[in-house]
Parts: structure tokens; sequence; C-alpha cells
């Protein structure tokens, strides 16, 4: 229940707000004057204030200044007459969040008070993820502050002190060997050995030698007796990479080994006691490969205690400017050419690309564009690839190709004003105009 206050001095307005705003399951506080909002503000906290422009005693315009003055933090919403726009724009400059005109659109009214408290929770929790990452001692590589990258290395921050086994699962280049180390140098094994195997790299025949180590004369070409992974690791931790590719023998004698936690050298009847915790990672779906007998459902529960689902770059697109850059620095110190950064265009194409290789690809895309570039910035030109595809999609998948410029334009407007919901102010934000100029271009659409 969020606690409002409804500023009005029309009284048969106010008690109708509260009716209504109840109803949605808010706690409604009511003032008849600017300043006694004021002293309101100041006496208890509210989630949000909403407030009318046009009061005898004090204005909606000066409570507005002297509210944030006080609390720049609080949402307050302005009410106002379509007649006094301008004065609703002002309103905006000085710090109201948003404003409605009256008569009020009541789905509006509730479409923004939601809207208003989803983003102050998204805030909220974003920064107290923030505050826990950085309290406690917590290294990793893992470039991105996207909500969904906080929630991750949150994730990463409560697992790895534990000795659970992790399943960590993404499409290929999103960085699961980053993360599997994050993990192991996070845990109090930390200072043991991090030991990485590739499972799709080695053939099956070598794998169990590769993981359990084997007997002299075991095997033809097996001249010495020879360590296994899972010994080398003793004490700290394994990761062992596509795991989806592991066949149904080495599942079965993989799992043995998590049950006993002892492994058999090839050619040995001996057992050797070996304390290695399990770090997994796959680009497949091992739930549904277990679900269709393409994969043993024992080792995959005992496998996947936490699972760990990183997300693919085209999901995460804000971390890409960030992303971008650090490869920037590091390619430009590489290849000893002084790149400075990207240019507006190459940057936009950047983060309209679907990214199918994610991380990795874009490494290799700023690799190719430092190497390639023939200024001190990274231009389209020098993204070529890019270009075509990011052109190609728009012709193909938005219709925008072979019509007016001013066309585009309307077609970007309307869809960005649809995904909004309908509501102007935050259109406007998300093209970077002017509610002003938003209401002008609708209604030139219209006249058309």
């Amino acid at each position: 229940m969020k606690k409002i206050l409804v500023v009005d001095d029309d009284a048969a307005h106010g008690r109708m707000l509260k009716t209504l705003m109840s109803d949605w399951g808010h706690e409604i506080h009511l003032a008849n004057d600017g300043t006694i909002a004021v002293e309101m503000v100041k006496a208890q906290p509210f989630d949000m204030v909403l407030m009318d422009m046009k009061m005898v005693k004090m204005s909606g315009m000066e409570a507005l200044q002297m509210i944030k003055s006080y609390n720049p933090s609080l949402p307050v919403i302005i009410m106002t007459a379509y007649s006094s726009v301008q004065t609703a724009v002002k309103a905006l400059k000085i710090g109201a969040y948003d404003y409605l005109t009256k008569p009020l659109d009541f789905d509006k009214l509730k479409l923004t008070i939601d809207r208003i408290f989803e983003s102050i929770f998204l805030k909220t929790e974003n920064r107290d993820l923030k505050t826990r990452l950085k309290e406690k001692s917590f290294s990793h590589d893992i470039i991105g502050e996207s909500p969904a990258m906080l929630s991750l290395l949150d994730t990463i921050h409560m697992v790895a002190p534990t000795d659970a086994n992790v399943l960590v699962a993404g499409e290929s280049g999103t960085g699961k060997e980053l993360v599997s180390s994050a993990i192991h140098f996070n845990s109090s094994r930390k200072h043991q050995p991090f030991i990485r195997v590739n499972c799709a790299a080695i053939t099956e025949t070598l794998l169990e030698s590769e993981l359990f180590g084997h007997e002299k004369g075991s095997f033809t070409g097996a001249d010495r007796k020879r360590k296994g992974r899972f010994l080398l690791a003793h004490k700290g931790s394994i990761l062992l990479d596509e795991i989806g590719e592991m066949s149904f023998a080495m599942q079965a004698k993989l799992l043995r080994v998590i049950q006993e936690k002892e492994i058999t050298p090839v050619g040995s009847d001996q057992n050797i006691k070996t304390d290695v915790r399990i770090i997994a990672a796959t680009n497949k779906n091992l739930k549904k490969m277990s679900h269709k007998g393409n994969f043993r459902q024992d080792l995959y529960y005992r496998l996947n205690v936490v699972n760990i689902e990183i997300p693919p770059l085209r999901e995460r697109t804000e971390d890409i400017p960030s992303l971008a850059h650090h490869f920037l620095k590091m390619f430009s110190k590489k290849n000893r050419r002084d790149i400075k950064g990207f240019s507006p265009d190459a940057m936009d194409a950047m983060i309209r690309y679907e990214w199918e290789g994610n991380v990795r690809e874009l490494m290799n895309c700023v690799e190719r564009g430092v190497v390639l570039a023939r200024s001190d910035y990274i231009v389209m030109e020098d993204l070529a690839f890019i270009k075509a595809e990011t052109l190609g999609n728009m012709d193909a998948g938005t219709g925008f190709g072979n019509i007016r410029l001013s066309q585009v334009e309307e077609k970007a407007i309307l869809a960005t004003l649809e995904s909004a919901g309908g509501n102007k102010s935050e259109a406007a934000r998300r093209l970077g105009i002017t509610r002003k100029t938003l209401l002008k271009k609708l209604k030139q659409y219209k006249e058309r």
C-alpha cells in the first residue's frame, strides 16, 4: 500500500479522487491548499503527491518548489486545465514527474501512478544491489550495470562462499567462463587451484583419462602415470565447460564421483578421495535434454544445485557502451593505436545490432574496428557488416525501406507512443523531444 497526498482546493473533487484511488489499494490523504500540503510533507513521509496547480492561498507551483526543495526525490504529479499547459511545462522543469489535464482521464491517472511506483522500485532495487556488491569484498571482471547483470552479480555474490555445485547456462559468447571464475575466486577455495576442462574439445576415449588420470601402461601411449584434472583441482574448483557434450558413459562416471567424492584412475583399482567443487557450464538446455533422454536426469539434478542463467547481450543493450569502450581501450593498447572513441552513428548501430555471438562477437567487432579505423574515432564505415545487417533489418522488419523521411519519423513516433502505453510525457522522454513538440507532431498526423 502506497501513501499518496492529494492536494486540491475543490473538496468534492478531492473526495472523489480519494475514493477512486483507495479502491486501487492506496492510502490517500487530502490537503485543500499548498501551504497545508507543504506542512504535511514535512510532518510525515509520502510516496507520491498529486497536486492541482490552481489554488487560492498557495499555488501548486509555489508548493511544488517548496516540496522539491525539502524532498527532491518525492514524485509529484501536477493536475492542470488544458489551457494551462504552458504552466505545466514550467512545473516539469522545476521537478514535477508528470502532469495530467482536467478533466482527468482515470485510466491514464492509474497508469501514471503505477509507472511511477514501478520505476521507483526498480531504481531502489538496483541501488540496493550496487550497495551490497560494493560493501563487501567482491572481485570480478564482469562488465555491466543493467538490472539483469546486477541481479546475476548478486547471485554470484551469494553463491560463491558456499560449496554448492553450480550450473552456468547461457548462449555462446555470453561469458560463462568469466562467471565461473568469479564464483571460484570469491569462494573460500580462491587460493586453491581452478582447473578448466572443455568437454567438447577432448575425445570421449581421452576424456576419462583427462579427468581422472591413468596408470602407466593402462592404454597405448600411456608411457607414464598421470594425475587427472580432478586430483589437480583437489581443495579447489573444476569447471566442466560444454558439459552437454559429455557421453552417457562419462556422465555415469561423473555421477559416481559426485556421489562418492572419489575418483578411480584409468587402469587402477584404487579409489582416491578428492574434495572438488564442480562448476558446469553449457549453452544447451540440459533440463529439456534430460526430459528427452539425451542427458542423465540424476546427473542434471546433482549439477544443478544452483542455476545461473546469463542473459544474452541483446537483452541488456544498456551494457553495450561500457563493454565497447572497455574493448576499445584494450585493443587500442594491444594494436598500438590511439583510438579515442566511437562516432554516434557507430555506437547507435552497435546498440541496435542483434549480437548472435554475444559479448565475444562484440569484442571481435571492436578489435576489427580498432584495426581498420582511419581516424581517431571508429565510425560507421569501420563497422560495415553491422551497417549492412542493421539497415537490412530495418527494411525488412519495420517497413522503412523506400519511404519518405517524414514517414519514418511518423512511424517512430507512433510506435514509441504505443510502447509507452499512450503516455505522451513518457513517449517524449524516450524520443528525446519536448512534450510540446510531440503534441504538435501528433496534431499534424491527425490533420493529414
